[in-house]
């Protein structure tokens, strides 16, 4: 072998290897832009599909490393297939940062939902942050000290309805209030009559079954219970406030989504991640509703608990 042909050869191999790496890259987009099309299709098996699903819209996050390998692989091949993800990617999940197309008019109807965090230190400073923003109705769940939360409320918000630990303050008459079996064997969700300045209004305030990795089938019952309650339920104006443990974008979350509207997706802007509170990455917490005009949604950072406020706008 003469010298230049060892020469040529070597200095063929780092391309040849750039060209490999390259193509690594270019599968690991295309698995991500099959993922993110086809999360539902993951088996759920001890819950990884449902853990699959929430997780999809954090999959963006994955298009600009990749991106950053292609370029320093200099694979423009790479690159352009790293398009595809990215693409796949908004036509989900980008109008979700659009202005809303719900939004036109003047709220009539302002609420706020938030799980306090059992053993919260301080929920009167907590409540006192969800009160500033001026909600009429406040939802709230995991309420373990309801002589400091009602030292909070109780001169703003007259009416209360409670039920272990979820609980309703309104600034209207509430008609009548009951528990609501979710499947837990105790009741952790209630329904209320509101009495509003435009009519009655019924309003769960509901904390679902905890899901963990590998254990979601509680919080999947529960789930079923509650959209078979909503599903006979005849009032025409209907809200659900609380904390259902599961994202929107997770299958178990159909049965609901097909009965009620979301506020968040309508009204709001962004993907609204309640939790953990400090940086959240999915969104537990939700205001649902039937029969209302949604005209805003957001999400309030309080102090001491561990969720994130979920706060709506609506019209009668």
């Amino acid at each position: 072998m003469t010298e230049q042909m060892v020469d040529e050869r070597a200095a063929g191999e780092p391309a040849g290897r750039q060209g490999r790496r390259g193509l690594v890259v270019a599968l690991c987009a295309v698995l991500l832009a099959l993922l993110i099309v086809g999360h539902r299709a993951v088996p759920n098996v001890h819950g990884l599909g449902s853990l699959v699903d929430s997780a999809t819209p954090l999959l963006g996050l994955g298009i600009p490393l990749l991106a950053l390998a292609a370029l320093l692989r200099r694979s423009r091949r790479a690159l352009l297939v790293v398009l595809l993800p990215a693409l796949v990617w908004l036509a989900f999940y980008g109008g979700a940062w659009l202005p809303p197309a719900a939004g036109a008019g003047a709220a009539s109807l302002r609420v706020a939902s938030q799980n306090l965090r059992s053993g919260n230190p301080d929920p009167a400073a907590t409540v006192d942050a969800l009160a500033d923003a001026a909600p009429d109705l406040i939802g709230l769940q995991e309420v373990d000290d309801a002589e400091r939360v009602a030292g909070a409320l109780g001169g703003r918000y007259p009416h209360r309805a409670a039920v272990s630990t979820v609980a309703l303050w309104s600034r209207w008459p509430i008609r009548e209030a009951h528990g609501v079996d979710t499947g837990l064997g105790w009741d952790r969700a209630l329904r209320a009559v509101v009495a509003t300045p435009q009519g009655d209004l019924a309003v769960y305030v509901v904390h679902l079954g905890s899901a963990r990795a590998g254990h979601t089938a509680t919080r999947d019952e529960t789930l079923a219970a509650l959209a078979a309650t909503v599903r006979a339920d005849d009032a025409p104006r209907l809200l659900v406030l609380g904390d259902l443990n599961t994202a929107t974008t997770d299958r178990v979350f159909g049965p609901l989504t097909r009965l009620l509207g979301d506020a968040q997706a309508e009204a709001g802007r962004g993907f609204g991640f309640t939790w953990p509170a400090e940086l959240p990455v999915t969104r537990p917490d939700h205001v649902l509703y039937r029969g209302l005009i949604p005209t805003a949604a957001g999400v309030l950072h309080t102090p001491d608990s561990d969720h994130r406020a979920v706060t709506a706008g609506f019209r009668w």
